[in-house]
């Protein structure tokens, strides 16, 4: 009883959104380089809310080509998040940031301190989203908890809990007044066969 509609790379990038409402797509790449062909932003009207899919990025090794595309991808998606607040709609911008915001996102502060997830450049520019008026889900109930939604396969991550928050859903202000209440789903990330990351949600009444 879902639509849905994705936009993918095989092998590689990919993006989606399922609605049990109408998906009305806007846009399927992010403004701001049509010579980005990466499979990475989706926006569409579902019912009286815009929401973005996003898979920002990762940077690593930020030695790499990859760290400035992740920052200037960065910057293409403030652009975005500043037209969308001007258009006063509830919006959601949701999905893999691949930022780490504050050191109570990561397990190991001092172990990431150069990765491109905390590195202060890719944090700066995501505070610089949210401070422009967008509301991070996740951190507005919970502001102290250790919540992750990435564990990586490797040295018993999962079991140890050694975690990372990279899975965000900014609000508009129009959104955020409607927020009534978000978390991490723990669940899935146990499963056989799991993927590393594991759902962040959030309710609007």
């Amino acid at each position: 009883g879902y639509n849905a509609v994705a936009v993918g790379q095989k092998a590689y990038n990919g993006v989606a959104l399922l609605s049990t409402k109408e998906i009305n797509v806007v846009a399927t790449q992010l403004p701001g380089d049509e010579g980005d062909v990466q499979a990475r932003y989706l926006e569409a009207d579902i019912g009286d809310l815009r929401v973005a899919s996003i898979y920002l990025p990762n940077g690593n090794p930020t030695s790499s080509e990859k760290f400035p595309y992740k920052l200037g991808w960065m910057d293409r998606l403030q652009a975005r998040a500043a037209e969308l607040l001007a258009t006063e709609k509830p919006v959601v911008l949701a999905g893999d940031y691949n930022i780490c915001p504050t050191e109570i996102d990561v397990y190991d502060p001092a172990a990431f301190a150069d990765d491109a997830l905390c590195r202060p450049e890719s944090r700066a520019r995501f505070r610089a989203i949210v401070n422009s008026g967008y509301t991070d889900a996740l951190r507005a109930l919970n502001p102290t908890e250790h919540l992750y939604t990435y564990w990586d396969y490797q040295a018993g991550a999962w079991q140890r809990d050694l975690g990372l928050r990279i899975d965000h859903l900014l609000l508009s202000p129009q959104a955020a007044d409607r927020l009534v209440a978000a978390g991490v789903d723990r669940k899935p990330r146990g499963e056989e066969k799991a993927s590393d990351h594991t759902p962040a949600w959030c309710e609007l009444s």
